[in-house]
């Protein structure tokens, strides 16, 4: 099992930490996509803060994480302390 300073891949390959460097100052979009909403510029444009937005999604249900546009996990909303999480 690989500790936190190795990273396996699939052909059980171990890298330290340190190989991989390189990469570390990538810049990755990544998106927690609660949920998605379809409505006119109009009603858009009378959003105020506060407003709810009914999503196509129920509570509890997963949401989808996405690097670079492209569906990695999809995982819960928790709350830790007084953050989500």
């Amino acid at each position: 099992m690989a500790d936190r300073d190795t990273i396996s891949n699939p052909d059980d390959e171990i890298h330290s930490a340190s190989e991989l460097e390189a990469v570390f100052d990538v810049p990755v979009k990544v998106q927690a996509v609660l949920g998605k909403a379809r409505m006119e510029v109009s009603q858009l444009l009378r959003l105020s803060p506060g407003a709810v937005v009914e999503l196509d999604r129920r509570v509890g249900e997963a949401i989808d994480i996405y690097v670079n546009n492209r569906l990695v996990a999809r995982g819960e909303v928790v709350m830790v302390e007084e953050h989500l999480g």
